[in-house]
């Protein structure tokens, strides 16, 4: 797989847009959802227009449980994302949209060399997915805008979901992906260009610069 392509073969990838990120148990705090459900709807909007194929999502648990039980109405998509046909819906019990779903299979059967990640959350199933991608492969476009966290505390302390969705972009840039802001994304498909690419040891740099 060419993660170089001077033309990329794209396929935009929604994670998780589901009513439980919206008005169930896990409302996405940072960015707000006013600011990354319209752009992942503008982002479905371009890839419709660049005739870049649109991949949907779904996380899936049993019934009862508290989160995303099938079947419940946080389980359901949101309807920025079910008021359209995607090309393909992937429904998936762990964090990463590549493991276990034959989602690889597709991408692979139509040549598609860029995987273009939006969606929730942040630290989670995007960066689960973001990472695997890379590891396998596929170049990565992240719409940082276009996606958005929870904050967390547990026995290591307590990170807001500003500082998650930050720390995580951060990483994600520096080895991972292009992380970009949806305007930055809808320009460089016009372009027909793949995004330039961040290195861990030019972060790094950047980091102890005098």
């Amino acid at each position: 797989m060419n993660t170089m392509n001077l033309s990329p073969k794209r396929a935009l990838i929604l994670i998780d847009v589901q009513n439980e990120y919206v008005t169930g148990n896990l409302p996405i705090e940072f960015p707000p959802l006013d600011v990354s459900l319209p752009n992942i709807a503008r982002a479905i909007s371009a890839s419709r227009d660049a005739q870049i194929p649109v991949v949907v999502v779904q996380q899936m648990a049993p019934s009862s449980a508290p989160v995303f039980g099938e079947g419940s109405p946080g389980w359901q998509l949101h309807p920025v994302v079910a008021t359209f046909p995607p090309d393909l819906l992937v429904q998936k019990k762990l964090p990463s949209a590549l493991a276990g779903t034959g989602l690889a299979d597709w991408l692979q059967a139509h040549q598609i060399d860029t995987l273009v990640v939006a969606g929730y959350m942040s630290q989670n199933c995007n960066e689960s997915t973001i990472r695997q991608a890379a590891h396998e492969g596929w170049a990565v476009e992240y719409l940082h805008d276009a996606a958005g966290a929870v904050s967390y505390r547990n026995d290591m302390g307590l990170l807001s979901a500003r500082a998650m969705h930050e720390a995580s972009c951060i990483v994600m840039q520096s080895r991972f992906a292009a992380v970009m802001s949806t305007s930055e994304w809808i320009e460089l498909i016009l372009s027909g260009q793949a995004a330039p690419r961040d290195s861990l040891y030019a972060s790094y740099m950047r980091a102890h610069a005098a």
